[in-house]
């Protein structure tokens, strides 16, 4: 017999093959994934290791809200405010311009510390006039003076100091208390820095400061509001102190304002004098306000007479949840 000659396998062939080895890997692959669905449940995914890999940082956690500068997000009532009130303009303009702000922190702590009571603590503040009322038109005929950021920061570093809040208070002249508010917007984003409104100085067209008492209406104070206590909701912030002093009847329209709960509501009896007159008039506005605002009651070192004592301050019936010295 002839020896057999080895032929080479046609293309065919290798495709016969190739298709064969191909279906035999699919067979191989379904078997694998029934086994991994059989093992996981309907969701493979499940069985993915999902730890961090070894030596990965942590997730990072949200920071936690920012609070007052004692502790705590809420005002009032859990606290007393014993406010200084003045500018460093003139002395006249009030106690807490005298001398520098260090100083007025100390005196502030030292005149705070007889109101303290272990179930309810004091919160100091500085009422700082930033805005301050002028008998001349000066820039843009606003009949006020803006403070400058300089003299906001010294102030607002001192009240850090003594873990006080800040207080920007508002003597528009015949500005508006919406216009000079959102002005301070930078300041009032801060969660220790809060607002007062002097209506006293807010002048109508042709009127002028010194020469007529002020008053303003119920819209441009709901707005102030409204608009300071988005900013708390938008930054996450902590109860934000909102003074409205008041010392005429017809100053501002208590019954025609707005509580925002995001904000700590103070109708403060201003106005000096003896105290059987300044007991009276806080007692007139006290009957008249409504009961979702606060009280406050503001004293005087040189106008009044016979300055009354933190014990007779704290005899008023309400007792006032703030007390301002000017």
């Amino acid at each position: 017999m002839g020896s057999r000659v080895a032929r080479s396998p046609s293309a065919s062939v290798y495709r016969r093959r190739r298709l064969a080895a191909f279906a035999a890997l699919a067979v191989v692959l379904a078997a694998a994934v029934a086994v991994l669905l059989g093992a996981g449940g309907d969701d493979p995914a499940r069985t993915a290791d999902t730890r961090p890999a070894e030596g990965a940082p942590p997730a990072k956690q949200a920071p936690p809200p920012p609070e007052l500068p004692r502790g705590g997000r809420e005002i009032l009532p859990k606290h007393r405010v014993v406010a200084y009130y003045g500018a460093p303009q003139a002395d006249e303009l009030g106690i807490l311009g005298i001398g520098t702000p260090t100083r007025a922190g100390r005196r502030l702590l030292r005149q705070a510390k007889p109101y303290e009571r272990k179930t309810r603590p004091v919160l100091p503040a500085m009422e700082l006039i930033a805005v301050i009322a002028n008998a001349h038109p000066g820039e843009g005929g606003r009949y006020n003076s803006r403070q400058p950021d300089a003299t906001i920061e010294r102030y607002l570093k001192a009240a850090r100091k003594i873990k006080a809040l800040l207080l920007l208070d508002i003597q528009p002249g015949r500005s508006d208390f919406f216009t000079e508010t959102t002005r301070l917007r930078k300041w009032l984003e801060q969660p220790d820095v809060g607002l007062a409104i002097d209506p006293e100085w807010r002048m109508a067209p042709g009127q002028v400061p010194g020469q007529v008492i002020g008053q303003v209406g119920s819209r441009e104070v709901n707005a102030t509001s409204a608009w300071l206590a988005q900013l708390v909701k938008r930054h996450n912030l902590p109860q934000k102190l909102f003074v409205i002093h008041q010392f005429t009847d017809d100053m501002v329209p208590e019954r025609a304002l707005k509580p925002r709960p995001e904000l700590a509501m103070v109708l403060n009896a201003d106005g000096f004098g003896t105290q059987l007159l300044k007991r009276q008039k806080y007692h007139a506005f006290t009957r008249n306000d409504p009961k979702a605002f606060h009280q406050g009651f503001k004293l005087f070192y040189r106008e009044d007479t016979d300055l009354m004592t933190p014990r007779q301050t704290l005899a008023l019936q309400p007792p006032p949840d703030l007390v301002v010295y000017e």
